[in-house]
């Protein structure tokens, strides 16, 4: 299976990967930075699901 095919969050982590990457980010901060973003966006989601 070619990248184009792949499921949508799946491009979207390889894009995340690479911008890390470029940016020689690392792994302990893009971790921590990882986490962050995580907990916002569960937080919007529950904020939707109570819409």
């Amino acid at each position: 299976m070619s990248l184009k095919e792949a499921p949508a969050e799946i491009r979207l982590a390889v894009d995340v990967i690479a911008l890390l990457e470029v940016n020689q980010i690392a792994p302990e901060l893009a971790l921590q930075a990882l986490r962050i973003v995580i907990q916002d966006y569960e937080r919007k989601l529950a904020k939707s699901r109570e819409n």
